[in-house]
Parts: structure tokens; sequence; C-alpha cells
């Protein structure tokens, strides 16, 4: 199944696209899984989750935790801390 990897501010600007579609690998259960893997994919990707707690995410435009599975999300996006003013 195809998941949309969608990104945004400093995490779009560091992998170098707003989104992607992408075939998952087996054994990418959570999120943690799923930032574990995008980090292997390149530099690009290790610079922008060098740092993976602070990375927010949304399944399917709703806000999860990094323990939360995957299966079935056809959208998944990927924000940096959220900061108000």
């Amino acid at each position: 199944m195809t998941t949309r990897l969608i990104y945004f501010a400093w995490v779009r600007e560091r992998i170098g696209m707003p989104e992607e579609d992408v075939e998952l690998p087996a054994g990418i259960e959570t999120v943690a899984d799923l930032l574990r893997w995008l980090r292997s994919r390149g530099e690009g990707y290790e610079h922008a989750l060098q740092y993976p707690d602070v990375i927010r995410v949304a399944i399917n435009q709703e806000h999860v935790d990094h323990r939360e599975k995957i299966s079935g999300a056809r959208e998944i996006a990927l924000f940096p801390p959220m900061t108000g003013g």
C-alpha cells in the first residue's frame, strides 16, 4: 500500500521536497519505526530527523504519539515543534 508522506517547514527544507508517496517496507509498524526508516534514506532525511523526539506527526490529519500504529495510513505528515506567538 502506498502512503503519502507530507513534510512541513524546516523538515521539508532539509529533506528537499514537500511530499512523496512511498511503499513502506515490512516491519515499519509505528511512527517511531517510520522515523528510523526515513533517517536511513539519505543525508537530507538524517539531517531533518536527527532529533526524532521533537518531530510532531499526524496520521490522516490527526496528531498522534510516536507509539501509534501506522497500518492503513493514507497520509502521514511530519512537522517540526510548533510555537505560538
